[in-house]
């Protein structure tokens, strides 16, 4: 620690960059030694005058957040943390979710919800991190309801939380008997996560449970209309087993038969539809060829039908008229 030392002592002249003043830092917090970090964090805040010397950066708030918070002393991390500015450096998405992970943890879900509120104040966006942890820790403290409005906030942001983040809710959810919102979140994320056999079975076995088989039917159809595959073999023994239990096992069987019906139905539909498509496709061509090929044929049918032929005149006054295909001469005076 002699090197702390040197760089803590009043009359010392060794100036360091922002890096390696927080390397020190960290060691005194880890090491025990608050209030040496405590001045020394103080001495870097005297010596930053950017551009020309930057003893404190970003990096520095947050070693002194991590060592507020190990000493429990979470106003003065929060404090610490919004004082940032007056030294040019700007909190990011990573460190706001590292103190606000931190005051959860630590049972101070409320703090940290104040902190996340600021957070378009400074302009900095929350990640699905930050809502994950704002998520569960509604739940630990019998906020399920709170929860669910942070994931809908989540997917109001244009996030993406993974389907991990998805089965915790639900889980929760079903777990305080709000089935109902899970069923809303299911349907909402269906179409934007790739549900496995465990998410489907899960949220039908909750419906099963109160006996809402029916809405479970209307799962199945959808899946059998818009991906097939995703009923998978072992979901369907799953499903009738469930079903089995009501006596309404042959439920699922027309179900399915229903839909095979009407997709073979909707195919023989779309033929009829091509293949009159194509038909009314020749005519449009067959209006579109050149006259000519019809328009002399017409031309010698009309002549045909008025009587009328070729005349030419030849010498001595004589006057030849030839009419299909017949020479008739005639002899004027």
């Amino acid at each position: 620690m002699e090197c702390c030392e040197e760089a803590l002592g009043k009359d010392s002249r060794i100036k360091m960059s922002a890096l390696g003043y927080n390397s020190i830092l960290d060691a005194l917090f880890k090491n025990g030694k608050f209030d040496d970090a405590l001045q020394l964090f103080d001495k870097m805040l005297e010596e930053h005058n950017p551009p020309k010397l930057l003893t404190v950066n970003l990096g520095s708030y947050n070693v002194m957040v991590d060592g507020y918070c190990a000493e429990k002393k979470f106003d003065d991390a929060i404090n610490v943390f919004n004082s940032m500015g007056e030294k040019r450096c700007h909190p990011d998405t990573l460190s706001y979710n590292n103190l606000i992970e931190q005051l959860c943890d630590n049972g101070l879900l409320g703090k940290a919800e104040e902190l996340y509120k600021g957070m378009s104040d400074k302009g900095v966006s929350p990640d699905e991190y930050t809502f994950v942890v704002l998520m569960d820790t509604c739940f630990k403290e019998n906020r399920p309801d709170d929860a669910a409005t942070h994931y809908k906030t989540m997917i109001e942001s244009k996030l993406r939380p993974n389907l991990g983040v998805y089965n915790r809710l639900v889980d929760q959810l079903v777990k305080v008997g709000k089935v109902d919102e899970a069923k809303s979140f299911f349907d909402m994320m269906v179409p934007k996560l790739r549900m496995d056999d465990d998410s489907y079975k899960f949220i039908m076995k909750a419906l099963f449970d109160i006996k809402k088989h029916d809405e479970v039917l209307e799962i199945i159809g959808k899946m059998l209309r818009e991906d097939p595959l995703d009923f998978s073999d072992e979901l369907q023994e799953f499903v009738r087993e469930e079903l089995r239990k009501e006596e309404r096992d042959d439920d699922l069987t027309n179900l399915m038969a229903s839909i095979e019906q009407e997709k073979a139905e909707a195919a023989a539909k779309e033929a009829e539809e091509a293949e009159r498509a194509k038909a009314s496709a020749r005519a449009a061509v067959s209006s579109l060829l050149p006259s000519k090929l019809f328009g002399d044929k017409a031309g010698a049918e009309d002549e045909d039908e008025d009587g009328g032929g070729d005349v030419a005149e030849m010498g001595g006054g004589e006057v030849k008229e030839q009419k299909n295909g017949e020479a008739n001469e005639q002899v004027t005076a």
